[in-house]
């Protein structure tokens, strides 16, 4: 018997983005320029907030030279009334939001025995107050539009990774904020969804790595305990996931945890 596929062939993957306001923290460089790079790529209006202004604005030339649409915001994110202006900027020149990315972020080592009370509030300014900010600025925007939330968090949220309190309660919460919000936006049509990144190749990762003795050993150490290919993901991995769970393609998808890291926080380590 033959069979039909002519629902199969209706079913494609334009990301509907084109035209799309898509704010990206923290997207002058690493996993938040992949994710401005593929906004660019679909045809969306990509805003860059971040506190460089040079990588922001070079990546913004780029880009422009290319025919593509991006903006650049400077913000310090730890400030509240950043946060503000930064939406207010968005919707004056643009009108509206579609999609808030809420990726800017920092493993800055505050331990609980080597931090302090002050330090581990820092942390959280710079690891989760901005993402709760900068939606509850947007949100009569992401209403409007019906839009979605991306939220960036990491494997540190459901593994620990020790010497680092602030950065993992940040991400823990940035977890639970999610499926919140996921609740909260539902009758709006608002979608929130976040994604768990683990070892990927960003520029603070190679900043990391060189603080060791030998940087090529420490990373092929790395590299042998993931399990899909024994690699780092790619920036362009992470931005991928973004774009699918910003899309129209993810139409039925809120309140999910999504892990792009080569089975490195789940599958048996015997496998690496």
């Amino acid at each position: 018997m033959q069979r039909d596929f002519t629902d199969r062939r209706k079913i494609g993957m334009d990301l509907q983005l084109k035209h799309k306001v898509v704010l990206v923290t923290g997207g002058a460089k690493g996993i938040g320029a992949a994710i401005v790079r593929g906004v660019a790529a679909e045809g969306g209006i990509a805003v860059i907030v971040d506190r460089d202004a040079d990588a922001g604005n070079k990546l913004r030339e780029e880009l422009g030279a290319q025919g593509k649409a991006c903006k650049m915001i400077q913000a310090d994110l730890t400030a509240t009334e950043a946060c503000a202006t930064a939406i207010e900027q968005i919707l004056h020149e643009f009108g509206g939001l579609d999609v808030l990315v809420n990726n800017a972020g920092v493993n800055d080592k505050v331990g609980l025995e080597k931090g302090s009370p002050t330090e581990f509030e820092a942390s959280l300014r710079r690891n989760l107050s901005h993402f709760y900010n900068l939606a509850h600025f947007g949100l009569h925007s992401l209403k409007k539009s019906r839009g979605s939330i991306v939220n960036i968090a990491s494997k540190v949220a459901v593994t620990g990774q020790g010497e680092t309190s602030g950065y993992a309660a940040s991400k823990g919460a940035i977890l639970a904020l999610t499926r919140e919000w996921a609740v909260e936006l539902i009758s709006y049509g608002v979608r929130v969804n976040a994604i768990l990144p683990a070892e990927v190749m960003t520029p603070l990762y190679q900043q990391w790595l060189a603080t060791f003795n030998d940087p090529a050993a420490k990373l092929r150490e790395i590299e042998a305990k993931i399990p899909l290919g024994n690699r780092m993901t790619r920036p362009e991995e992470i931005a991928a996931t973004a774009l699918f769970l910003m899309s129209a393609q993810a139409s039925h998808i809120t309140g999910q945890h999504i892990f792009v890291d080569g089975g490195y926080t789940h599958l048996d380590r015997a496998l690496a």
